[in-house]
């Protein structure tokens, strides 16, 4: 079978990407107090994760059309997962898609699913999601400390 094209067909269409911008202070102070409060018990992660802090936006695959994505505030990385912040409570187990600045500043969409959302102080939730295939560009390597 031979497959011809004339390259006249229609161009791809391009997808705009829009990120969440910075951090409000907010969410400095929650992030922070969040560190400070970790215990200092045995860690049950498989790889360790770095400080990591971005806004990103997450899309549940059950969201209707018309609903906004829900706006993330990104704690730490690693290659296989992040830990977050947000007003939401959202479902555990859900997959979606994550839109997030990679270390270079360049916008990345990733297929995720949440692993955990519980309230950490009033009107705020911290939660944790893993990428459904490893991402690379968050080695521990890659990924500066502030």
């Amino acid at each position: 079978m031979t497959l011809v094209s004339d390259k006249s067909g229609p161009a791809p269409a391009k997808v705009s990407v829009t990120l969440p911008q910075g951090i409000p202070q907010e969410v400095e102070f929650i992030l922070s107090a969040l560190e400070v409060g970790e215990h200092g018990g045995q860690s049950r992660r498989r790889l360790p994760r770095r400080i990591y802090r971005v806004a990103a936006s997450l899309r549940l695959f059950s969201d209707p059309p018309q609903v906004p994505p829900w706006t993330l505030f990104v704690r730490d990385v690693n290659t296989q997962g992040l830990g977050f912040v947000t007003r939401h409570r959202l479902p555990l187990g859900y997959g979606g898609i994550l839109t997030i600045a990679s270390p270079k500043g360049r916008a990345m969409r990733i297929d995720c699913t949440l692993l955990r959302c519980r309230e950490a102080v009033q009107g705020w939730f911290e939660g944790s999601m893993y990428f459904n295939r490893e991402q690379g560009v968050f080695d521990l390597a890659s990924v500066r400390s502030d």
